[in-house]
């Protein structure tokens, strides 16, 4: 027997008993509104956060900022902004009576603050060009700023001038010497992130000129394409700035060598490198409540992306550092501390959960805040934590608890949208796989599944490979979209996942077509041998990313496994993927080295040696602007399905990188694979 839903959806099943039930689609997921960045006031009186919303008739998402006061008996969210332009990144005023946020309702993205009782919002800053991030100071007198900038311009207009006259100039061509010349899903423009400041005045507005703080470093601060405000920050005194960069270089595309730099916040001198005995990442630096200390994330192995966040502790005088909690097997994601500077709160992915925890700074004692579900962004101001969290049947809501309290739920986002939806139920389990180990799984029943049926399968393998399919929401990869199409689904954290500690994360590497595949091959037996629903005679394997190029090997090496498969931008040909992916590190540690150095490592697992097996249909899917795994992969696997004569599709989105991102393609996306799955599992 399955278990109950959580709670928050047994909730919303139980106000709405007389609708009539159905099973969630996807232009329910796509119309879904999303709770994001919360943020806590100074007093810890009150919470603003974003709200995300879906305009179908534009193709896009937008933002607003919303607020919750916590001091009500019954605390009522309200709107804070309302715009046709998106509002976005909020942040307190030091004295909590304004929240500063981004939005591009004067034409480009500027910083602008809004009274925290209502009211119009003023532009606070007026530049030529975008701001990319921003941080107000924790003294309320000076904002720093990322710009995207040509580092040898001598003012921000130069760069809006160089833009402006390459958009009139009729020559399209780009000339590079190094790599990166494209990344994730953008040619390189030569063009920089710049960590600039400047300070505020008496109104609330920029009342000088940026000054940049990092453009003696060849390097973006933020860091590209996913970088965000959480690489840099104010000291408490609001003098000095923490920042992490990479030094590019002729190595950019294959370093990850992060550093933390320090910088007077006014400028006038030169970034100080804080991490340079570590050749390994260094990020996400956060100055303790007295500002003596500094806490960040460190890896420790050069040119390994997924190695574990090791939180440490540095004594700013001195510059000594020392692991904090070094033998709690887990990756930090982000940090805060408390208040009296006693303990840091962390995030970490835990055996199928996403999880906040306490760190006692003097024992390195670790604490779990936070049970089942997916923790997303946190702020912690006094003694109040607001954050968000997921779960298999239930986005992202807000939460608040007092530290050592229980958990309020503060929002009820698309309660009503979804009043008739019955959600799939679902249940984690275990078995020994690889090497005896044990390994975690999932599955969910169809929405309308009844005692004593069998139901088709759809096998869903997570991307990464460094990575999970636990007890979250997606918004691309939801089980509970074929649980809507009457499918029960069953997703494996094989071997190489995270959340299970640092040895089971690093057994994929070099061994992409090993151990996992022997956990997705005893998974899928054990899920059907405990859970008798499974029809595992009518199964469907999917998969995107690793899962794509998982889906490329099963084609060869388990190919009495399943009616169908579904493979997205998935690697083909690994001399291919390691000869033209961006982000080199990958390919050179998933392998051992570098493909003209070690290419029998890279041949080892190369699903192109094993085309002549081939038998089962797959749909393949590809974003054309996927700088990661190129179409040329999947033009490769299309051609291999076609020329022996294998029932295949080939879905292309010209505008689309490594995900599926615009609401009418993921319409679009979802309808081709259910209709795919339907082909071969409902005949």
């Amino acid at each position: 027997m399955l278990p109950m839903l959580p709670i928050a959806a047994a909730t919303l099943a139980a106000t709405t008993a007389m609708a009539a039930p159905r099973g969630f689609t996807v232009e329910d997921l796509v119309n879904m509104e999303r709770v994001g960045s919360p943020a806590v006031s100074p007093d810890a009186s009150r919470i603003v956060y974003t709200v995300r919303s879906t305009d179908m008739a534009k193709n896009r998402g937008h933002t607003e900022l919303w607020m919750v006061d916590l001091r009500a008996a019954k605390p009522v969210p309200q709107r804070l902004t309302n715009h046709a332009a998106s509002s976005s990144e909020p942040e307190w005023s030091a004295a909590g009576d304004a929240v500063y946020f981004l939005s591009s309702r004067s034409g480009s993205s500027q910083v602008w603050r809004v009274p925290a009782a209502g009211g119009e919002p003023v532009q606070v800053s007026s530049l030529p060009l975008d701001v990319e991030s921003f941080r107000v100071s924790p003294t309320g007198d000076r904002v720093a700023m990322s710009l995207s900038v040509f580092r040898d311009c001598a003012d921000l207009a130069c760069t809006k001038d160089r833009q402006d006259a390459k958009a009139r100039d009729k020559a399209s061509g780009k000339l590079y010497d190094r790599l990166f010349v494209r990344h994730w899903d953008t040619w390189r423009d030569q063009r920089n992130n710049v960590l600039f400041s400047a300070p505020l005045d008496a109104s609330g507005k920029l009342g000088a000129a940026p000054v940049s703080l990092s453009g003696t470093l060849d390097g973006d601060v933020p860091s590209k394409p996913f970088g965000d405000r959480e690489e840099f920050r104010f000291s408490p005194d609001g003098k000095t700035i923490v920042f992490a960069a990479r030094i590019a270089g002729k190595t950019e595309a294959w370093s990850t060598n992060f550093d933390l730099y320090t910088v007077p916040a006014a400028g006038g001198a030169a970034p100080r490198n804080l991490t340079a005995d570590n050749p390994a990442w260094d990020t996400k630096g956060v100055f303790s409540p007295d500002g003596r200390t500094l806490a960040y994330l460190a890896m420790a192995r050069p040119g390994f992306e997924a190695d574990r966040y090791q939180v440490m502790l540095m004594d700013v005088a001195t510059g000594a550092k020392r692991k904090l909690a070094a033998d709690w097997d887990r990756s930090a994601g982000s940090l805060q501390w408390r208040a009296d500077g006693k303990a840091l709160v962390v995030d970490a992915e835990d055996l199928g959960q996403h999880r906040l925890f306490s760190i006692d700074v003097a024992s390195g004692k670790v604490s779990a805040l936070t049970d089942k579900g997916a923790v997303g962004a946190f702020d912690l101001r006094g003694d109040t934590l607001a954050y968000t969290q997921a779960n298999l049947a239930s986005g992202a809501q807000l939460f608040a608890m007092k530290l050592g309290g229980a958990p309020v739920q503060l929002t009820e986002l698309n309660a009503e949208r979804l009043a008739d939806v019955r959600w799939g139920r679902y249940e984690q389990f275990s078995f020994k796989g690889a090497n005896g180990d044990t390994v975690y799984g999932h599955v969910m029943q169809p929405w309308n599944a009844e005692p004593g049926k069998k139901y088709p399968v759809a096998f869903l393998v997570h991307g990464g490979p460094q990575g999970s399919f636990g007890n979250g929401w997606s918004y691309r990869w939801n089980p509970q979209v074929y649980a809507g199409a009457g499918y029960a689904t069953v997703f494996i954290d094989f071997h190489g996942s995270t959340g299970y500690g640092q040895k089971f994360t690093d057994s994929i590497s070099g061994d992409w077509g090993g151990k996992p595949l022997e956990d997705l091959k005893k998974g899928l037996d054990a899920a059907v041998k405990k859970f008798p629903w499974l029809d595992r005679g009518r199964s469907c394997a999917l998969g995107a990313s690793y899962g794509g190029y998982m889906m490329n090997w099963i084609a060869g090496n388990w190919n009495d496994g399943f009616r169908c498969l579904v493979n997205h931008d998935g690697v083909f040909d690994s001399r291919g993927m390691a000869y033209s992916t961006e982000e080199q590190w990958f390919t050179d540690w998933e392998n051992g080295g570098p493909y003209f150095s070690v290419p029998d490592k890279h041949e080892k697992f190369n699903p192109v040696h094993h085309v002549n097996k081939w038998k089962t249909p797959m749909l393949v899917i590809q974003g054309d602007l996927d700088f990661r795994i190129p179409t040329a992969q999947a033009l490769g696997t299309f051609t291999a399905l076609q020329r022996k004569g294998i029932d295949s599709q080939l879905l292309v989105f010209p505008d689309e990188n490594h995900w599926v991102l615009k609401p009418a393609n993921s319409v679009q996306w979802h309808h081709t694979v259910v209709n795919w799955l339907d082909r071969y599992l409902k005949q």
